[in-house]
């Protein structure tokens, strides 16, 4: 194992057991459910242009304006968003850095995932090998 693969394989196990933590899973569930609803993601991925009010928001879709409200609410609960207060008029602001928190979740299946494939090339490699043997593959067919 080289030394990137085991310092990354310790990242992985602290950051596995830290998100063993239950604020942490109520946070993660948080995200992912804000995140499961496709109305959210869109409200999120129009965050990312700047901030934008509840109306501004509303335009793309076919709901009231109450209805968007609730939205951003489950967002700003999961920490996704930030409203701010100018006047009469209540931006809303991503934040992203509970999304860092899932990716670093995610990131615990990235060594499962290698292995798999690393498994699955070596199969390749063996089934080419057997086939070259038996004469059923050119050599000159082989990248």
């Amino acid at each position: 194992m080289t030394d990137a693969a085991y310092l990354s394989s310790l990242l992985i196990k602290v950051t596995l057991k830290y998100d063993d933590r239950p604020e942490t899973d109520e946070r993660l569930n948080a995200v992912f459910s804000a995140l499961a609803d496709p109305t959210r993601r869109a409200i999120l991925s129009r965050l990312r242009e700047g901030e934008a009010s509840v109306k501004t928001l509303a335009e793309p879709f076919e709901m009231s304006l109450p209805a968007v409200s609730q939205h951003l609410k489950v967002l700003e609960r999961a920490g996704l968003i930030s409203r701010g207060r100018e006047a009469q008029w209540r931006p809303a602001r991503l934040d992203a850095s509970p999304i860092k928190a899932v990716a670093q979740w995610a990131y615990g299946f990235r060594e499962y995932w290698q292995e798999t494939l690393e498994r699955l090339d070596d199969l390749l490699d063996e089934l080419q090998r057997e086939k070259m043997q038996k004469g059923d593959v050119r050599g000159d067919d082989i990248e």
